[in-house]
Order: C-alpha cells, then sequence, then structure tokens
C-alpha cells in the first residue's frame, strides 16, 4: 500500500487532485498544507466531501490507487491515538453536517458526523431538548466524539455517547453505505467505530436517543483531603441512592502542607481519618469532589439538600458548574493518560500514580463511576514516562483495570506502549478484516497495530 502511493509521480498526484476536485468541488480537494496531519503523520491530499455519496467516492478512488484514508472531524483530537503508517487522503467530514428533521418531543435525532456537538445542542434546545452528551473538547464534532470514544460528566447517568447509539450510517473501506440500528441488523459491529480513530469506517450520521433539558440543575462541591477519602465519599454518595447525573473528581498537582487552624471544626474529623495515619497534620484540600443533581426544581433542592447533610455540612451548593468541569487535566504537549477502574479502587490507582511519579499527579473526571484523566509533563523523559506506566499498570491488573496513553510527544510514543494489556483485539482484527480487509483506513491506529 505504502509502494502504491509512493510510485504515484507528479502527474498521477494531479490526476488524483483533479478526481478528487471533481467529486468534492473546486473548493474542497487540494493538496494537504502543514496542518494536515495526523498524530505527526502529514497527509498528502484533503478531500471535503458534501454527501455520503461523494464520500464513498472518495474511498473508492483510494481503493482503486491503493491509497490510505484517514477521517477527519474538527480535529480536536487529531493526536490522540497511535500515529498510522501512512496518510494519503484526509478526509474531512465537515461537510456531512445537520440534524434530521424530527417532530419535537421525538425520541431521537439523526446528526451528521461533521455536526459540531454544541450546535445540535443549540438546535434541540429551541425545544427544550438535549442530547446527555457533553465531551470536554470544545469544538468537536459528533462523529469525532464517537470515533474518539469521548465522554464527559453526564456519563455517571447516561452512559457514553456509544451507549446511546440506535442507529450508525458509516462507509467502509471499499465505500459501501452501511445503515445499522433503527430496525436494521448490524449495530453491534457498528458501536465497534466508537473509538476506532476511523480504523474501521468513516461515521457518515448517528442516531442518539433525546431527552427533555433538565428543569433545574444544582452542583454540590466538597473539598477532599486524600484519594482515600474520595473513595470513602464516593460510596456514600452512592449509597444514598440520591440519583446523581455526575460525580466528578478534581485533583491538582501539588500538595502544600498547613498545620489545622483551631477554628476548623473539620480538622479534628480529618486527622482521625484512616489515610492520616502517621502524619503530623492534616494537608491542604488536595482538590475537589462534585456532584450534578438533575430534576424538578424542588426535587434537586430536596436531594441537594439531603447531600449536603450526608457531607457533613462540609460542601456548597451553586447554580453553575466549577471552571474546571468538562476540562482535561492535560494540555498539548503533555502525557494523557485514561484510568479505568473498579471504583472501589481508584484511590489504589491515584496512590500507584503519584508514588511511581515521586509528586502528585493532577487526576480529574467521573469518580462515580472509576474512569478519570491524568497529565504527565511533556518534559519527562520517555524512559521515566515507560517506568511510570509499567508500575501503574502493574497495579491496576491485579484490580483489573486499565491505563491508556491518549496522546503524548513524539518521543513517548516511540518507548511506550500505549494501549497495555487489551482483551479486544481479537474482536478489532475480526471487525477490520471484515470492514477493511486491505486495511486502507487509518493503518496503525487501532491497539495491536491494525
Amino acid at each position: 500500500m505504502a509502494a502504491a502511493a509512493s510510485s504515484i509521480d507528479r502527474s498521477g498526484a494531479l490526476e488524483i487532485t483533479q478526481r478528487l476536485t471533481e467529486i468534492c468541488g473546486p473548493p474542497f480537494a487540494r493538496f494537504a498544507g502543514p496542518a494536515d496531519e495526523v498524530a505527526g503523520r502529514a497527509a498528502r491530499w484533503v478531500a471535503v466531501p458534501g454527501a455520503p455519496a461523494a464520500a464513498a467516492r472518495v474511498l473508492r478512488l483510494a481503493a482503486a490507487h491503493g491509497l490510505t484514508v484517514v477521517p477527519r472531524g474538527a480535529g480536536t483530537k487529531i493526536d490522540w491515538g497511535a500515529v498510522p503508517e501512512q496518510v494519503d487522503i484526509l478526509l474531512d467530514t465537515g461537510r456531512l453536517a445537520g440534524i434530521g428533521h424530527e417532530t419535537v418531543g421525538a425520541p431521537t435525532a439523526e446528526v451528521g458526523a461533521g455536526t459540531p456537538l454544541r450546535a445540535v445542542q443549540a438546535t434541540l434546545e429551541r425545544t427544550g431538548q438535549r442530547l446527555a452528551v457533553d465531551a470536554p473538547s470544545p469544538g468537536a464534532t459528533l462523529g469525532g466524539v464517537l470515533a474518539a470514544g469521548e465522554a464527559g460528566p453526564l456519563r455517571h447517568r447516561h452512559g457514553s455517547p456509544c451507549d446511546q447509539l440506535v442507529g450508525v450510517r458509516y462507509l467502509t473501506a471499499d465505500g459501501e453505505l452501511v445503515d445499522a440500528g433503527g430496525g436494521a441488523p448490524g449495530l453491534d459491529l457498528a458501536r465497534l467505530l466508537c473509538g476506532s480513530q476511523g480504523g474501521l469506517g468513516v461515521l457518515v450520521s448517528a442516531t442518539l436517543r433525546v431527552q427533555p433539558v433538565p428543569a433545574s440543575r444544582l452542583w454540590i462541591s466538597r473539598p477532599v483531603w486524600t484519594p482515600l477519602e474520595v473513595n470513602d465519599l464516593v460510596r456514600a454518595i452512592l449509597a444514598a441512592r440520591l440519583d446523581p447525573a455526575a460525580v466528578e473528581l478534581d485533583l491538582t498537582a501539588t500538595r502544600p502542607h498547613r498545620p489545622p487552624r483551631p477554628d476548623d471544626p473539620s480538622a479534628a474529623a480529618r486527622a482521625r481519618h484512616p489515610s492520616m495515619a502517621g502524619r503530623a497534620h492534616a494537608p491542604a484540600r488536595a482538590g475537589s469532589l462534585v456532584v450534578l443533581l438533575e430534576g424538578g426544581p424542588a426535587d434537586t433542592v430536596e436531594r441537594a439538600e439531603r447531600l449536603v447533610a450526608l457531607l457533613d455540612g462540609h460542601a456548597t451548593v451553586t447554580h453553575s458548574p466549577p471552571t474546571w468541569w468538562r476540562r482535561y487535566p492535560f494540555a498539548p504537549g503533555d502525557t494523557a493518560l485514561r484510568i479505568e477502574v473498579p471504583i472501589t479502587d481508584l484511590h489504589a490507582a491515584v496512590y500507584a500514580l503519584r508514588d511511581a511519579a515521586g509528586a502528585p499527579v493532577p487526576v480529574r473526571g467521573s469518580a462515580g463511576l472509576g474512569v478519570v484523566h491524568a497529565a504527565l509533563p511533556g518534559s519527562l523523559p520517555a524512559e521515566r514516562v515507560a517506568s511510570i506506566l509499567a508500575a501503574v499498570r502493574g497495579v491496576l491488573l491485579a484490580r483489573k483495570g486499565r491505563c491508556v496513553v491518549l496522546a503524548a510527544p513524539p518521543q513517548v510514543r516511540r518507548a511506550v506502549d500505549l494501549w497495555g494489556e487489551l482483551t479486544t483485539v481479537p474482536r478489532l482484527r475480526a471487525a477490520k478484516e471484515h470492514l477493511d480487509p486491505h486495511h486502507r483506513l487509518a493503518p496503525g491506529r487501532l491497539p495491536g497495530g491494525l
């Protein structure tokens, strides 16, 4: 495949550019520029088809010339995942956008893959509805959210966006348009496209459940001092059956110490907590645990009052989220991690990460599900990151958890296993052979080098 692409001379490249222009229209096909890359791998052409039929023709053209294709949405997570072996055509889904015409109050909505998520929500809110999808990436398209397997705080109550799918339209590597769900077979196979980074198919549209916009939303914030305390609090919150929409944790990277204030009524309780055994005094707060409650105004207030009482009165109630809500703890250039572990072992994962790094590490995410993100500085040497990953994965393995590297500097990518041990590789391999037997779609982006 790489040999076929590299053998295309200048006249052949111009011919492919002309064909792409005929398919997509003059403004929507071109040679790739410096910004057109995927996890550092430069593309050769960019095509922006205006309809599924045009996208199918792009894929058939690529197949005829042995070219690889990588789909791109808004590009907010283009650096996530493994570096593809080759990127010949970057298929931009920006024109595969729009929301299907549904009657007001319909239980589902069909959304084009290239539609920005915030545009979907703004449109639905005019009729008092929403998607229970709140991915953290600003400007992300729905297709990009699904392809990256991204989810935000609302996953606690409503599941991930992939869990909410009731139908999918996608293109195989050969340009065949497949309708799955909505009475058609194949939805289980189509769900594998979630998190596949475009390696199994090109998403065209997705049909998801919609729901009424909640009449009231309250955020209850409780400072926390140790990861073990977080474990106790989360267990108590879930046992109280308060039906939270989200239970989010934010742990900072600093750990300054201070003596307890004489007038602090909670100092004695913190000092007696088992996690403080052997410490001279309690550390300053390590972060916050925040619970989102949604529903009718009276019911939400009543549940908030019960939650504040459960948290010993050390909580505050607001009508807006904290500044870190729906934001990742990592920045461009950092090594971005996703940790998944049973909630009863989340504190063990955080302690393992801290001990391996030799200092507190910023951690943020859904404590109520045991799915959090963490950030290692981009300045850390690759061998140091590799040793931290090995230590954390060793702890998680015994707890049926996992740690995945979402993004990292180039030298770290080359030195570490991004995925760790995965039991899903055989199923992904079977899906790849079925949907893309010639490995033309984002080759190498999937685990196992698929």
